[in-house]
């Protein structure tokens, strides 16, 4: 069977810092979801037709800089920014925007944001439509780009997606906002991983791999300053020894 086209999609790890280090903003997807049903993710999803809109007000990298960095066309490009920054209010409230090219919108609480919130889901309202309706800058600097991953050939629901890291805008704060999602949490790398090794949690591969890399990091500074080289991973389904198992190359030519 021919595999099924992989759909461009973006996904932000939010970031803050705590006491004991970076902590991650994730989110449990709710059993109900057709795809990675019960597992802890990351806000994102895939890039809505009018993401690509040029009418919004744009601050930091241009979209042909993002492309040279994913290795995608001007389109695409300007595509996954929006989508990255719509996907993370959507999932989590949190919006990467202000009134200008230098500032930050400070609260989005309250029942006007949330309509907006609910509109952009039900798709009733694109991102543009409600940044120029606010009078707000999309703000493409907060952004940091961080992996390109690519659903096996033998899913049946495929996902082109490049990873964003971005930290928790000053005076901002994530609410549980249902929908996709039944639970959420911040929680620090280390302790996402410990939980999922010791079963009480669900992690996908891709969430794995981001999360052991920035439990490296001291700090919100450190993890947003890396140099990342973007390599694409697409993991393969191989026969190991009579077994079927998921064969996850590590951008260097090995597998892990």
């Amino acid at each position: 069977m021919a595999p099924v086209p992989a759909r461009d999609a973006a996904t932000v790890v939010l970031l803050r810092s705590a006491r004991a280090g970076v902590e991650v903003y994730m989110l449990r997807r709710a059993t109900s979801m057709d795809f990675v049903a019960g597992a802890y993710v990351f806000p994102g999803g895939s890039v809505d037709p009018r993401d690509d809109d040029q009418s919004l007000a744009w601050a930091g990298p241009a979209p042909e800089t993002w492309g040279r960095v994913f290795g995608a066309d001007v389109a695409t490009a300007r595509g996954l920014v929006c989508a990255a920054v719509r996907e993370t209010f959507e999932e989590s409230g949190v919006l990467l925007a202000g009134p200008s090219a230098d500032t930050v919108v400070a609260d989005t609480t309250g029942d006007d944001w949330e309509a907006d919130r609910e509109a952009l889901i039900a798709r009733r309202l694109s991102l543009a439509e409600f940044l120029n309706k606010r009078g707000l800058v999309l703000r493409a600097d907060l952004l940091r780009p961080w992996a390109h991953w690519i659903t096996p050939d033998v899913e049946r629901k495929r996902f082109d997606t490049r990873f964003f890291v971005a930290a928790m805008p000053p005076g901002q704060r994530t609410r549980d906002v249902g929908g996709e999602a039944d639970e959420v949490a911040w929680l620090r790398p280390d302790q996402a991983l410990r939980r999922a090794q010791d079963g009480e949690i669900w992690l996908v591969p891709p969430t794995i791999r981001t999360l052991t890399e920035i439990s490296a990091f001291a700090d919100v500074h450190s993890v947003l300053a890396c140099d990342r080289e973007i390599v694409t991973v697409q993991p393969r389904v191989a026969e190991v020894e009579g077994e079927m198992w998921l064969v996850i190359p590590d951008g260097h030519d090995g597998v892990s």
